[in-house]
């Protein structure tokens, strides 16, 4: 048996920008953060990733090729951290690897990521956990988010409230109660709508710094319509992803007719309004958020977050002790190791499940 207290995180999220993995090291039984490293995905895979996620001739076959492909891109990532830490493979005793969410639809009972872990494991020669979503599923709950599991275990202050906010492609928040209480859901979109409105009119894959939204200038009705979508006021549990969030949602309340920097700085505002909206809602003692994610290098909307939220203090996860690019990465580390250890990771007052379970399928080198 491998006695090695170290496990590598690999996360790839719904921006779609590549593959974080993160090296971590639990002798202690808390994780520290040994080495990172970033893949970015190429860009003929991303855009086989956002055809995927629309309904098309012979999804079975691209979606089986896709997982093919980013068990590639996953394995070279895993090499890539081996070699940047100078560790052989046999030093590692598992990779938890999140996957490529595709569809998210709890409603329906099921979730799916893709990535061919069997490939990887083959590939790396460490043994692969994956598939954390569907036991949490199968027990009648969301299957996200998960970190807020991380975040209680690693973040939680008795007699202090604090918010741990994510700002992926989608935003998902965990509440970490004074009195103990965790709770934790997926906000609305993060930075998905406006990376991808980006795109489509300034060919950049995200908005540096939401410099470009800057410019524009909110266009307040078409905010207000925006966050009379159901989702905003449904009862947490809940989760959501690019199956609600895309470009089809955006064209219902025809941006088209506007000047696109303005819905730039609108989609940014909805981002912010709708974190606001939450934390008000479910937290009003809450005293600090700390944000993670690639929308903490958003300096616009923490600006704007801070201003919507004057009562608190708006902070990144750098000054708890884990860097804003990486907090996911370490969460599937520490997936991996409670999986391993015979642990549960969910949580039944963040996901609705019907109680603890051991998340986790085991591919074996």
């Amino acid at each position: 048996m491998n006695p090695s207290t170290h496990y590598i995180g690999l996360m790839s999220g719904t921006s779609l920008d590549g593959v974080d993995a993160a090296l971590v090291d639990f002798q202690a039984g808390t994780p520290q953060l040994q080495e990172t490293y970033y893949l970015p995905y190429p860009a003929d895979l991303v855009a086989a990733l956002l055809a995927i996620h629309d309904s098309g001739p012979d999804e079975l076959h691209r979606a089986a090729l896709l997982s093919q492909q980013l068990a590639i891109c996953y394995a070279n990532a895993v090499q890539g951290l081996l070699a940047k830490a100078q560790l052989p493979a046999s030093a590692i005793k598992a990779i938890g690897n999140h996957g490529q969410t595709i569809r998210h639809r709890p409603e329906y009972g099921y979730t799916l990521q893709l990535g061919n872990h069997a490939l990887l494991a083959e590939r790396v020669g460490i043994d692969v956990i994956a598939d954390f979503r569907s036991r949490d599923i199968a027990a009648g709950g969301q299957g996200a988010p998960l970190v807020p599991a991380f975040h209680h275990a690693v973040f939680s202050l008795p007699g202090e409230t604090r918010a741990v906010l994510n700002i992926g492609g989608i935003a998902n928040i965990s509440l970490l109660m004074a009195d103990g209480e965790i709770r934790g859901f997926d906000t609305g979109p993060g930075n998905l709508l406006m990376n991808a409105w980006i795109h489509q009119h300034r060919q950049q894959p995200y908005d540096a710094g939401g410099h470009w939204a800057q410019q524009g200038k909110v266009i307040e009705p078409m905010l207000a319509d925006m966050l009379t979508d159901p989702y905003f006021k449904a009862p947490i549990p809940k989760s959501t992803g690019r199956d609600l969030f895309n470009l089809a949602w955006l064209a219902r309340f025809q941006p088209d007719h506007h000047a696109a920097v303005d819905v730039q700085a609108t989609l940014l505002a909805l981002t912010c309004h709708s974190i606001a909206d939450s934390l008000r809602a479910h937290a009003p003692d809450c005293h600090h958020l700390y944000v993670c994610g690639g929308g903490a290098h958003n300096t616009a909307l923490m600006a704007s977050l801070q201003h919507a939220l004057p009562h608190l203090t708006v902070l990144i996860t750098d000054q708890l002790g884990i860097g804003v690019d990486w907090m996911e990465a370490i969460a599937f580390a520490w997936l991996a190791y409670r999986f391993d250890h015979g642990l549960p990771g969910n949580l039944p007052s963040v996901t609705g499940a019907d109680g603890l379970r051991r998340l986790g399928v085991l591919y074996p080198a």
